[in-house]
């Protein structure tokens, strides 16, 4: 990184713009630029910001971008492929290696039914079904029973119009 922060750095100081100057027309600050210029990629919070900080300045600057993004993606392939390609090889080795295992078919014929069933949803189902059919059947005998005419009113006659009652 700290070759392309120099091959900007010396690309801006070749057309005669300075620090401030440069960093009042991206509005960036001139610490920005510095760090930039400097290669510190410490200074930035997100390695992609910074990438996209430095797209922008190399075509502020007339560069050609495409040069500039590869240069960039270079250095940031080194910064994080740390893995040697022997420890790649060896985890996809052992991975292989850790293959899992085949599981049984069965058929329903055969199969385990050790397993615990649940019992409480059950009862629970059952209980509810229960109270159901007793309310049910307390509404229909409600409704369908005849009323029972007591003894002591039998021969009461009640007209409709009066309040006179004729006893026979």
């Amino acid at each position: 990184m700290k070759e392309l922060g120099e091959y900007l750095k010396d690309t801006r100081k070749e057309h005669g713009v300075s620090l401030e100057e440069a960093a009042s027309d991206l509005q960036l600050s001139v610490e920005e630029l510095e760090n930039i210029e400097d290669g510190n990629t410490r200074a930035f919070k997100d390695i992609y910001h910074m990438r996209h900080l430095v797209k922008d300045y190399a075509k502020y600057l007339g560069l050609e971008q495409d040069k500039v993004q590869d240069e960039f993606n270079d250095f940031l392939f080194e910064k994080t492929s740390k893995i040697s390609l022997t420890d790649i090889m060896e985890a996809q080795q052992k991975k292989e290696e850790k293959t899992p295992e085949v599981k049984e078919i069965k058929s329903p014929y055969t199969k385990d039914y050790s397993k615990r069933i649940k019992i409480w949803p059950i009862v629970t189902a059952v209980i509810l079904l229960a109270l159901l059919i007793t309310l049910i059947i307390i509404i229909i005998n409600m409704f369908t029973s005849n009323r029972t005419i007591n003894s002591e009113l039998k021969g009461v006659i009640r007209y409709e119009y009066t309040d006179k009652v004729n006893i026979s």
